[in-house]
């Protein structure tokens, strides 16, 4: 009986999520990718700098190994351009077109190379009268815009909010999403909406029903301390966007710099922990031509994704925060029959040593009264079974993570 009460309670959940969301059919899980901007910015040199510059052949050479080296099985089926692609002027129909130097066969012939890879391609437009790299904006051009798109077979857009007044942000998404709808191809839509309107400043329930996803707060730079920032902000704010993210609308902290340049080992597991707890978009942002091994084990790690990809949809929430500097975060998982759950236990010290943090389930407020099983994500190790009042104890390395599944048994 109890189950057959969660099973119907759940399902009147998701109906009216339905009901009062974008309802195009995308993004019922996190959507999972690939990013161009974080790792290649607005590159434009492709005379000095052929290799890393914003060109089809860069977008080529990503497709090729999101295709072939195992990416795209695991999830990773978004390419996506970010900005700097098109030509400084529309042309004299007012259409938007992609540099002819950088792009000689345009943007169609990329989408078709794509496509042809078993991937989807995205692009970046701006809402503003400019994008951020100063390129043609969409104000004026909203229809012609998604018209051009969709002709060229896009899967998915990127909005910015560079050079618009944010009051015109509320007519100007879902007139977007509006005219997108009305080509008949369905595009998966990313908003920036509330990045530029104080990240909690908008009604989170307008936005789901206009936008998949949406950036909440600033760009992620390649550094730790841009990833804790935005973790921190997460968290202090949690009562506000943890309700509004599931399935065909999510929170998104924006990429993951797992394979660049700044982050150690443990905070890479720990980022890709934290956004997968965070039902965020995994949207990987570095250099898939020359990642190492120990970043394509993390961004590969089955587990993490299952975590990430739930059918639930549920985000994650800080559950402790201590002096300790030692943050537990949890994530209900499953909960078509017993719930499971996903918990991180967050290192936010860096004195040299792991640390070890005891609790017990109980302290979670996890309620299952016969205990549960307890797995480490990362490295497969078997915990055993934990009833509500068994303590548990965790050794966490210095900016580090410990990621654990837990699931209801005898």
């Amino acid at each position: 009986m109890w189950k057959a009460v969660v099973t119907a309670a759940v399902a009147f959940v998701l109906l009216f999520c339905r009901s009062s969301t974008l309802d195009n059919g995308l993004a019922r899980t996190p959507p999972m990718g690939w990013l161009a901007w974080e790792r290649f910015r607005c590159n434009v040199d492709c005379v000095d700098d052929p290799y890393n510059c914003i060109s089809e052949e860069l977008f080529m050479q990503m497709a090729d190994r999101l295709a072939e080296d195992g990416w795209k099985e695991l999830g990773y089926n978004y390419l996506n351009i970010d900005d700097c692609w098109m030509s400084m002027d529309r042309d004299e129909q007012g259409n938007l077109y992609a540099n002819k130097t950088r792009f000689p066969n345009g943007i169609k012939k990329l989408a078709d190379y794509v496509h042809s890879k078993g991937l989807k391609l995205g692009i970046y437009l701006d809402f503003g009268t400019h994008t951020c790299g100063g390129y043609p904006g969409s104000i004026k051009y909203l229809q012609k815009d998604a018209e051009t798109i969709a002709g060229w077979g896009i899967d998915m857009l990127k909005m910015d909010g560079c050079y618009a007044n944010v009051s015109d942000m509320s007519w100007g998404y879902p007139d977007m999403e509006m005219y997108m709808n009305k080509t008949g191809r369905p595009i998966l839509f990313s908003c920036s909406w509330p990045a530029y309107a104080g990240g909690i400043k908008v009604d989170y329930s307008v936005l789901a029903k206009h936008c998949n996803a949406w950036r909440n707060y600033d760009d992620i730079q390649d550094s730790w301390d841009s990833v804790t920032h935005i973790i921190d902000w997460f968290g202090d704010n949690q009562d506000v966007l943890a309700p509004v993210a599931g399935p065909g609308h999510w929170n998104d902290p924006d990429m993951l710099i797992v394979g660049d340049y700044s982050l150690s080992y443990e905070e890479s597991k720990a980022q890709m922990a934290m956004w997968a707890i965070l039902a965020a978009p995994l949207f990987m942002s570095n250099d898939l031509r020359s990642i190492s091994p120990e970043a394509r084990s993390i961004l590969m790690n089955k587990e993490v994704i299952r975590i990430s990809q739930d059918s639930l949809g549920m985000q994650g929430r800080r559950v402790i925060k201590g002096e300790d500097k030692i943050e537990v975060w949890t994530r209900e998982l499953d909960v078509t029959f017993l719930p499971s759950y996903g918990i991180a236990f967050l290192n936010r010290r860096a004195d040299g040593e792991p640390y070890n943090y005891t609790l017990t389930l109980g302290d979670l407020k996890f309620q299952y009264m016969m205990g549960y099983a307890v797995e480490d994500v990362f490295t497969g190790h078997q915990y055993g079974h934990y009833d509500l009042y068994r303590e548990l104890t965790v050794s966490i390395d210095p900016n580090g993570v410990v990621l654990l599944y837990a699931y209801p048994s005898k």
